[in-house]
């Protein structure tokens, strides 16, 4: 953890408002991954969403992290979509 947190102090302006872009993106859909009712649909989709940001943990070009969050925030949306029909 340490060493991750140290690369903080080296990050530009646009690198560190992108990374709290995507942290927020995650809790987002992790809040939203709570609503899901079938338990093993809930731990299905965690484990999904922990492993698609820790695989794209490592980039860096500008616009494929772009590209990443836009994906994110439709499949988050998606999903909402989705429990908001289940309700209904």
């Amino acid at each position: 953890r340490a060493s991750s947190d140290s690369g903080l102090a080296s990050l530009s302006p646009s690198q560190f408002l992108r990374r709290q872009q995507v942290l927020h993106l995650y809790r987002k859909i992790l809040r939203a991954i709570r609503d899901v009712p079938a338990e093993a649909d809930r731990h299905y989709l965690k484990d999904w969403a922990r492993e698609e940001f820790r695989r794209n943990k490592d980039a860096t070009e500008e616009d494929a992290i772009r590209m990443m969050i836009t994906q994110g925030n439709m499949q988050l949306q998606e999903l909402q979509r989705t429990l908001k029909l289940a309700k209904s």
